[in-house]
């Protein structure tokens, strides 16, 4: 299992285990994590997964490909390591990765 961590917005931490595969979003929403909306339900049709990657993790995490910057489009508050969470797949290299959630989604 993979270790990822959330930051809400209100600095509550959440720590969960996550298995290779999956995606960061669908490991929220398993875990409850406040402000993850997903309204797409992970097909990167809205920015309702919005988060911003720990600055340690964004040349691990990536660079969004051209649909997912299109979706990004619409989040609040878009910063250079802004990411939908649908889109970052959960691997061991990924081991440790902390995401922030932002106040509110697009």
């Amino acid at each position: 299992m993979t270790k990822l961590t959330f930051i809400a917005h209100d600095g509550t931490q959440f720590d969960v285990d996550a298995e290779n595969g999956s995606t960061v979003m669908e490991n929220a929403i398993r875990n409850a994590v406040p402000g993850i909306e997903a309204e797409c339900g992970g097909a990167c049709a809205c920015a309702t997964c919005h988060v911003y990657v720990d600055q340690a993790w964004t040349a691990e995490v990536g660079e969004p490909e051209a649909m997912e910057e299109d979706m990004l489009d619409f989040a609040y508050e878009v910063q250079p390591n802004s990411r939908l969470s649908c889109q970052i797949k959960v691997r061991d290299a990924l081991d440790g990765l902390v995401v922030r959630v932002p106040a509110r989604q697009g």
